[in-house]
């Protein structure tokens, strides 16, 4: 066999052995996938009628540099406001929303709406088309009325198939304003489900930083409407202050200045870092800031849901808690409900509440609001929130990470490289 001949047998040979090797990677992480899925969902057959019964504290009034912010850690006494506020509506609405559902708590906000503009009020709403892709399409069936305006976002967008950052993303975001008085934004989607079985964080903004969600929101609007419907005015902050105020990640522009309050915050830390996340998979800048930041002698604790409704991403976020864990931060894992609050906490100075998880289709994928407060009282209050979530929660210690089986570990790696979609 000559020379050119045996280089060709071997070439054939070793692109057999690549081919081979990648469908059999291919069939073992289709594998890993539809096992953890298979786990998860005898797990959740074993709980009889879903989670209820998670520590909860009563809303709380917040004053800021002219504001008056209120927290919320359970969806009934928001959801109470915030229907408030809509029967309260003199000239306009403003609701966004990522999932609405068709269920008692969904069908009171439609109708609070449509009511809304029976008497006048001009209402602007916008939901995400994929957000409600399992709901019943009657929902979502609005009949005109002149004063009520909605937006679906489209569940599929062109930058999936031609590789557009710019049309890519989800709406994510979860806003409502009523006449520019009062604002809500937090991590709490609309349905029944979320008010019982859900610990999440919301707050509500009365004063004139209202006007930071009313401003992204317009954007957002005139953005996305349709050529028939009316554009949103573009009007100036009706005052100018730092304590309060709003950051929106728009892909659209490739803009994600969520991610850099959280940098920056990690980079500010001396004393202690509070993070709440419903999905936690940091990129490299978040973990190489959090490292850095426990180095530097700062106590960071990280609070995420020992088992959420995406058990993928679950698994996916697994290989970053051995680095995590042998520098000194603590993991704590939420237990009984699906916590899903979106917040963090530093030094006692600094705090935000938002949409955005911890994970890279939030910081450098979605549209997302995170609200942000330079108040040592707001940040009292979010430290006893996350104290309080404590108690019902168990730290996960280096010593039982170490532990884990060789499968485990296995599949964490098979399943890593899934990060970039959940």
């Amino acid at each position: 066999m000559s020379r050119r001949s045996s280089w060709r047998v071997t070439h054939v040979r070793a692109s057999r052995i690549l081919r081979a090797t990648a469908i059999g990677l291919g069939v073992a992480q289709i594998g890993a996938v539809a096992a953890v899925y298979a786990v998860d969902r005898l797990r959740v057959a074993r709980i009889p009628g879903g989670t209820h019964g998670f520590p909860a504290l009563p809303p709380a009034d917040t004053p800021i540099d002219g504001n008056v912010v209120r927290s919320y850690t359970e969806g009934h006494s928001l959801y109470a406001d915030m229907l408030e506020a809509i029967a309260g509506a003199r000239e306009y609405i403003y609701f966004e929303t990522y999932i609405w559902r068709s269920d008692r708590v969904g069908q009171r906000f439609k109708d609070a709406l449509y009511a809304a503009a029976g008497r006048g009020v001009r209402v602007y709403a916008i939901y995400d088309g994929f957000g409600v892709l399992n709901q019943d399409p009657r929902f979502k069936w609005f009949p005109h009325h002149p004063n009520m305006h909605v937006v679906r976002f489209p569940e599929i967008r062109s930058g999936l198939f031609t590789a557009n950052l710019r049309k890519t993303g989800r709406d994510h975001r979860k806003i409502l304003v009523v006449d520019g008085e009062v604002g809500f934004v937090g991590g709490y989607n609309i349905g029944d489900r979320f008010a019982d079985e859900w610990r999440d964080t919301h707050v509500r903004v009365n004063g004139p930083a209202v006007w930071e969600l009313e401003n992204g929101f317009a954007d957002f609007w005139n953005h996305f409407r349709h050529r028939r419907q009316p554009a949103l005015p573009d009007q100036g902050a009706r005052k100018w202050t730092a304590e309060v105020t709003a950051a929106f990640n728009l892909p659209s522009r490739l803009l994600f200045p969520v991610r850099g309050l959280y940098l920056d915050a990690m980079d500010r830390a001396t004393s202690r870092v509070l993070i709440t996340s419903a999905y936690f998979i940091p990129d490299r800048e978040i973990l190489d800031g959090l490292l850095a930041a426990a180095r530097r002698g700062v106590r960071v604790r990280v609070l995420i849901p020992e088992f959420s409704n995406h058990i993928l991403a679950d698994w996916v976020a697994r290989p970053y808690y051995g680095s995590l864990l042998r520098e000194g931060i603590e993991i704590w894992l939420y237990q009984h409900a699906m916590v899903h609050s979106k917040t963090m906490t530093v030094d006692g100075v600094w705090s935000t509440v938002g949409t955005a998880n911890i994970d890279r289709l939030s910081l450098q994928g979605n549209f997302e609001v995170n609200m942000q407060f330079f108040s040592e009282d707001f940040a009292a209050r979010m430290e006893q929130i996350f104290d309080n979530d404590l108690t019902t929660s168990r730290r996960l210690t280096l010593e039982e990470w170490e532990r884990r089986g060789a499968l485990t570990r296995v599949t964490e790696q098979l399943l890593r490289p899934f990060q970039m979609i959940v």
